[in-house]
């Protein structure tokens, strides 16, 4: 550690109606200059992040979801369904994934540390594609900092469409969030800005940010169909990150009687604290509790709303993949759509991000690519977000930077159950201190380190999947798994580099 293969809360901008919308401010920006040409019949890139998704659908195996779309897309392609994060929250994750390093190499361990600050010198993954003649676009929440993380990557302005959280939406719950503030204020206590964690309002799709995100995602691809170049473009969805917003529609799609809770709402057996955490993300909300657990009311509305939002976005998915039709780009478009980290919804008395355990790593990912060989079959091979940046450029035949630290996925699209890399790794920050986490077949095996790097090992996690597929059992501490703690320790130092794909 740290982990590298050796080879080579968003800044404001001042926002400006345009056509109905709205447009990041563009005082000071330069687009990234297109250079170089791409190769004859490059196909085109929709890049499809989506905040806070978990694995949460019918196409991994959850068929109570209602995800049709997403569904769609992977019966064209290959749904990745053992992919892992590298660290589950926001601009860690984003940043890793958008410049092809683990965060030890980026590093970014916090939502406050743009990439650019970090590392200015790294072609990132949308810098890459326009070097190499294609017209980039980002559109809503791509990076986590907005245009700050990579202001040279982009052939326009990136856009954003307004934030919408509750009482933002109605002139009603505009006054509830006023109301709930002024009876915080008169009996002394907290009050988050945030308002309500959710809202269910009998509005369309439109009426919210993600909606006119994708009429505006729309508009850009009738234009690059009229262009001479292949688009790059990235089209970040925000729900079902909290708050729970979305029409009323997708809520009636989940009858309250439905939404079962987690079956393991207390902490595995022997967790060392330091795994856990108080899901403050969730406290900021003016209808969560400060402390303690969520009423079971609570819980059961908070996960109904987490699946509204997943179909109200799985529904904005299918809009952009019928536009694609339309237009005759379907067939020369390769699109990827991930979640940038999984979500606690209630597992292990935790909620949102925020950990190693496998809630937090295990992330969707579906890429769907014209020429694969084969489609609709999902594949088990154990896969991390660092891959992505290598798979996009072999498959629009790029040749990828040298600094990489993932490995292309291109040939599982060809043969799903061909064997893959032995292991995958993530990591969590507390404070200065560092949990690095190794995803295996049959483990998941953690060390929490006093420091970043090769700290001291001051706690252990491991977690037989194949006995306890929920995480529930600590063994790391059992005599009986001395020998197997003393093997996964020494495949965790070696890193990645020991558990690639054999040649």
């Amino acid at each position: 550690m740290p982990w590298t293969m050796g080879r080579r809360d968003f800044i404001e901008l001042g926002l400006k109606a345009v056509g109905g919308a709205m447009l990041l401010g563009t005082q000071g920006f330069e687009a990234g200059a297109q250079q170089g040409v791409a190769p004859d019949g490059a196909p085109n890139v929709l890049f499809i992040p989506v905040d806070d998704l978990r694995p949460q659908l019918a196409c991994f195996g959850h068929e109570q979801m209602i995800s049709p779309n997403i569904d769609r897309l992977a019966a064209d392609g290959t749904a990745f369904l053992r992919t892992h994060c590298q660290q589950a929250v926001c601009a860690p994750s984003r940043a890793s994934l958008l410049s092809g390093l683990r965060p030890d190499s980026t590093r970014v361990w916090d939502l406050q540390t743009p990439l650019h600050s970090t590392r200015p010198e790294i072609e990132t993954l949308p810098q890459h594609f326009l070097r190499n003649g294609y017209r980039t676009y980002s559109l809503g929440k791509v990076y986590h900092h907005g245009a700050t993380d990579d202001p040279d990557a982009w052939s326009e302005p990136p856009w954003s469409a307004p934030h919408s959280f509750p009482g933002h939406a109605s002139e009603e719950l505009r006054e509830e969030a006023r109301r709930t503030r002024r009876e915080a204020r008169e009996a002394g206590k907290r009050w988050s800005w945030r308002g309500p964690s959710t809202e269910a309002a009998d509005l369309p799709d439109e009426a919210y940010g993600d909606g006119q995100l994708t009429l505006r995602a729309l508009e850009v691809m009738r234009d690059a169909a009229t262009r001479p170049e292949p688009f790059f473009l990235a089209v970040g969805y925000v729900r079902p990150h909290l708050a729970f917003a979305c029409p009323k529609k997708y809520w009636e799609m989940y009858p309250p009687e439905s939404i079962d809770l987690a079956d393991n709402p207390f902490a595995p057996k022997d967790c060392p604290e330091i795994a856990l955490h108080n899901w403050g993300e969730l406290r900021q909300y003016a209808d969560i509790p400060r402390e303690g657990d969520l009423p079971e009311e609570k819980a059961r509305e908070l996960i109904r709303g987490y699946y509204a939002c997943t179909t109200f976005i799985d529904a904005q998915v299918g809009m952009l993949l019928d536009e694609l039709e339309r237009l005759g780009l379907r067939e020369n478009t390769i699109v990827c759509l991930w979640g940038d980290h999984g979500w606690q919804l209630g597992e292990h008395g935790l909620w949102c991000k925020h950990s190693n355990f496998e809630t937090s790593t295990h992330s969707p990912l579906v890429i769907s690519a014209p020429e694969q060989a084969t489609s609709g079959a999902g594949t088990d091979a154990l896969c991390e977000f660092v891959d992505i940046y290598p798979t996009l450029s072999e498959l629009c035949g790029l040749e990828p930077p040298e600094h990489l630290e993932g490995v292309s996925l291109a040939p599982l699209l060809d043969d799903p159950a061909r064997p893959w890399k032995s292991a995958v790794f993530s990591q969590y920050p507390r404070g200065q201190r560092m949990g690095y986490s190794m995803r295996t077949d049959r483990y998941r095996y953690t060390e929490w380190r006093e420091e970043r790097g090769a700290g001291e090992v001051m706690a252990r996690e491991l977690y037989d999947h194949h006995e306890d597929p929920g995480e529930n059992l600590n063994i790391a501490g059992r005599a009986d798994a001395a020998q197997l703690v003393a093997e996964l320790s020494e495949r965790l130092r070696a890193g990645p580099e020991a558990a690639l794909p054999p040649a």
